[in-house]
């Protein structure tokens, strides 16, 4: 069940984008895909949930739900640039991030390590697997992907459009670097948990 609800929010952020791309006239549209994306993140929490509520935690549940965020927050970015609502440097920057972070937890995972497990050092651990940590970095992420389609709504004057626009960029700035901060202790530890390795293919 865990990982159903970890696929089925893929398929609600890719029914979004698809309203945004080819209904961009249509203001029901983008409210449902305003709708879908907060159902699509608010499942991101569920799915942990009835893992450990019905003892489903896994080696796989966690590589899904890692490749489920992948997928639902690298399509947002590059939405948000295909748009033209974002720089495409965001884009850029979460894609690259995610490439090597995860390449370093799969080698990680081989061992036998968990991807947040994998952290030694107590503040490593702490940026890449506190609750709080991720917490704040969910909820900055989704209210800018929120707040940034918000902002796109047909319906809204102006004045409104812009002021929820600029809201959404500044919410998108605070996001990536905590995407990076997020990063880092993973680049920085992968030496040390991984260990030297002769096979460089």
């Amino acid at each position: 069940m865990a990982n159903f609800i970890t696929i089925f929010r893929v398929f609600l952020m890719f029914i979004a984008v698809w309203l945004i791309m080819y209904k961009t006239n249509s203001s029901s549209a983008y409210v449902w895909a305003l709708v879908l994306t907060i159902l699509a993140f608010s499942l991101d929490g569920l799915d942990g949930y009835v893992a450990r509520k019905f003892h489903e935690e896994s080696k796989l549940g966690a590589l899904l739900d890692i490749m489920s965020d992948r997928i639902v927050e690298n399509t947002y970015w590059i939405l948000f640039a295909v748009m033209g609502w974002l720089s495409v440097w965001f884009a850029f920057i979460a894609l690259t991030r995610g490439f090597v972070t995860d390449a370093i937890r799969s080698a990680a995972m081989e061992k036998g390590l968990t991807p947040f497990g994998m952290q030694r050092n107590p503040i490593c651990k702490w940026i890449t697997g506190s609750k709080f940590m991720r917490i704040t970095y969910a909820v900055a992420k989704v209210l800018a992907f929120i707040v940034i389609i918000a902002g796109q709504l047909p319906m809204l004057e102006v004045s409104v459009a812009w002021k929820l626009s600029e809201i959404g960029y500044w919410l998108a700035i605070v996001a990536i670097v905590l995407c990076v901060v997020r990063g880092l202790p993973v680049i920085i530890e992968a030496k040390s948990v991984l260990g030297d390795s002769s096979d460089n293919g």
